[in-house]
């Protein structure tokens, strides 16, 4: 352990033990300084929280790198500050607060929302626990400047974080991300901050803003015939404790579903999630009950969304009747797939339409949107680059769907970040169109291979927690690119993308061009000969190295697809081994 460190963590202690804090605070403070292990001293107050792609994400507890009402009232005078600087002309600077279902948000929300008041910023706290989406729909629906999200999204029961949002309802993005924390590292005493909230200018919505966000969401169906058609789909549905349960059957029933089943242990609203390890619809042990149930009563699809219901994954059947879990590529695919040959077969791809992906998301969309001669664009990972180039591309062309790996989509352009509740709705409308035509989903996705060909998406996450794990991850993208792979699973590396230096390679040549992107970040890709594609780079808000492998192989015929299929896990092991994962 380095002497400097600890010296360092014990003075930044010291300030918490001496300065403004509640009794209950300073009581775990001196219990930490006091230990005869440091790491968890260590932990707390080596560093301070910072935004990331998803903003303010942390551990709950006492520190400066932990998720507390002080380092939340940091964010929020900071973030008042910022908005006085952009705004100081506006007579009434108006933000959104809402919240999702974990332990403290609701705390964390109402602190946020009295420093804005104190500030003399009129706030629009939500009545109680909503979907992500909605803040983001809120901020644009009530004009707002700003708006802030307690949620950690799908990180297990010990996080909370802090998403901020700009006026266009999108996460905040470069200059105004590091403009915020420029004013919150100005924060250099708790006396700085303003708690004291002033009522008058805290106004509790809900339903107001329910109802027309929910017809705003009705309105997005493409195939309402089909839908009355099969209105008896067979819908399990789970919110895993989260706040989906407030929206989703909701717009489920307003689309025309009338056969949506219940996971009802999963309905129980709780920060504690009792009934899975981590609420991440993307592991099979978050949907494991909602599976059992569909199981039970012959479902036609299972579908999850996370706790603050921005993500949604699905489960459908098999040709042998099992039931498998869809990853966030396949859902993806199935998405772009059913809007674009939609809007075509209903004429309303005029040539001014366009959809968005991630760089790590799987290359099938942009086969897709090619063949249908639909442009699209490949962003950064993180939903608020989506939303940057909706905005740039608003008023000019049409929005008609976007998403990334990470079970994230977005149907409509009234919402400015990933939405599992217009995705809920839109895949049991894919489904019951399926469906009409005779196929179930896992049907319509080997259509989708054999017209496009098939590609297999893998998502390996390595952890490595604290400051040893941060200094791990930042060697072993150094590794990377000091020696790039020459081949990887057998197939030579042709093209090597360097995100940080925003530098395209071409292996064979030696020639490097120039990528056009709005900044740079921390990511490499590799792409060999056979199609192979891999991306590495650091996780923006969890302590993990992310590598994203797809392979590609051709499927000529249904008959073949647990051959090539079995084929493909084998080439994901074979990469696997080359990136020595």
């Amino acid at each position: 352990m380095e002497i400097n460190l600890l010296n360092e963590v014990k003075a930044k202690a010291q300030v918490w033990l001496n300065g403004d804090y509640d009794a209950e605070t300073k009581a775990k403070v001196t219990e930490m300084l006091n230990a005869s292990d440091s790491t968890e001293l260590i932990e707390s107050f080596y560093k301070d929280l910072e935004f990331g792609t998803g903003g303010l994400r942390g551990i709950m507890g006492v520190g400066t790198n932990r998720m507390n009402i002080y380092t939340v009232g940091a964010a929020t005078q900071g973030l008042a500050n910022y908005l006085r600087k952009n705004y100081g002309k506006c007579a009434d600077i108006k933000v959104v607060v809402g919240h999702d279902c974990r332990n403290n948000s609701r705390l964390f929300a109402e602190t946020t929302a009295n420093i804005f008041s104190a500030n003399g910023i009129k706030v629009y706290l939500f009545e109680n626990l909503r979907p992500t989406p909605e803040i983001s729909f809120a901020i644009r629906h009530l004009g707002c400047q700003s708006g802030v999200v307690v949620t950690a999204s799908h990180n297990p029961k010990e996080y909370n974080g802090y998403k901020a949002y700009w006026e266009d309802g999108a996460q905040v993005i470069p200059p105004h991300d590091t403009g915020i924390i420029a004013e919150v590292n100005k924060i250099k005493d708790i006396k700085d901050i303003k708690f004291n909230g002033n009522p008058a200018l805290i106004e509790t919505i809900g339903e107001n803003v329910d109802s027309v966000f929910l017809e705003k969401i009705k309105n997005l169906s493409l195939s309402p015939d089909v839908v009355a058609r099969q209105k008896d789909l067979k819908i399990v549905y789970t919110p895993i404790h989260g706040t989906g349960i407030t929206l989703i059957p909701r717009a489920l029933k307003m689309f025309g579903f009338e056969n949506v089943i219940n996971v009802d242990e999963q309905n129980v609203i709780s920060g504690d999630f009792p009934t899975v390890v981590s609420p991440n619809p993307e592991e099979p042990a978050a949907l494991k009950l909602a599976v059992d149930k569909a199981r039970e009563t012959d479902a036609d699809i299972v579908m999850a969304s996370d706790p603050d219901a921005d993500r949604m994954g699905i489960a459908v059947k098999n040709d042998k009747g099992e039931w498998i879990l869809m990853n966030g590529n396949q859902t993806a695919q199935m998405f772009v797939y059913y809007l674009i040959r939609r809007n075509k077969e209903l004429g309303l791809l005029k040539g001014n339409e366009y959809i968005v992906k991630t760089i790590v998301t799987t290359e099938q969309i942009a086969a897709m949107a090619n063949a249908y001669k639909v442009p699209y664009f490949d962003v950064y990972t993180g939903f608020k680059w989506i939303a940057a180039v909706m905005r740039e591309q608003e008023n000019k062309k049409r929005y008609i769907g976007g998403g990334e790996e990470s079970y994230g989509f977005l149907v409509e352009d009234f919402v400015r970040d990933k939405d599992a509740v217009s995705a809920c709705v839109m895949i049991a409308e894919i489904a019951a169109w399926a469906k009409d035509n005779g196929k179930s989903l896992y049907e319509l996705m080997q259509d989708i291979y054999l017209e496009f060909g098939f590609s297999k998406e893998k998502g390996i996450s390595v952890v490595k927690k604290g400051k040893d794990g941060a200094e791990a991850i930042k060697k072993m993208m150094a590794d990377f690119r000091s020696t790039p792979p020459v081949e990887i699973a057998g197939s030579k590396v042709v093209t090597i993308k360097d995100y940080a230096s925003l530098r395209c390679i071409d292996v064979i040549s030696g020639t490097a061009t120039q990528m056009e992107m709005p900044e740079t970040a921390n990511v490499l890709q590799y792409f060999t000969e056979d199609g192979t594609k891999i991306s590495v780079r650091p996780s923006g808000t969890e302590p993990k190295i992310k590598f994203y492998i797809e392979v590609r192989l051709p499927l000529n015929s249904r008959a073949e697809y647990d051959a090539v299929n079995a084929a493909a896990d084998e080439k994901v092991n074979a990469v696997k081994q080359s990136l020595g994962l």
